[in-house]
């Protein structure tokens, strides 16, 4: 696993949609800070869907693996229009990057 590939990803593929910095705006998807841990759809301030706010997971990064793979998958009905990680390479890389970078 590599933080510094994972973020390369982040940047190509999430940093659109997603902030990982302490106090960072939503934009199209929520901020990510303090995402370890935490429990699906409950960022103050960001206008979840009603899936993801009754999903009842805590991401961590075995459920953060499952969710990468296919987010419409693990939460049908998801706005998340991200298609997925299929490598597992590629996920464990940008999961790295996400614990190390949402502390």
């Amino acid at each position: 696993m590599s933080a510094k590939a994972g973020a390369k990803l982040f940047k190509q593929r999430c940093d659109q949609c997603h902030t990982v910095e302490a106090g960072g705006k939503h934009k199209t998807g929520p901020n990510l800070n303090g995402l370890i841990g935490s429990k699906t759809g409950q960022k103050p301030g960001y206008a979840y869907t009603d899936a993801n706010k009754s999903k009842g997971i805590t991401w961590t990064k075995e459920t953060l693996d499952i969710y990468l793979t296919n987010p419409k998958k693990y939460i049908p009905g998801t706005k998340m229009v991200f298609a997925g990680l299929k490598k597992k390479k590629d996920r464990d890389d940008l999961i790295a990057y996400l614990v190390k970078s949402t502390k």
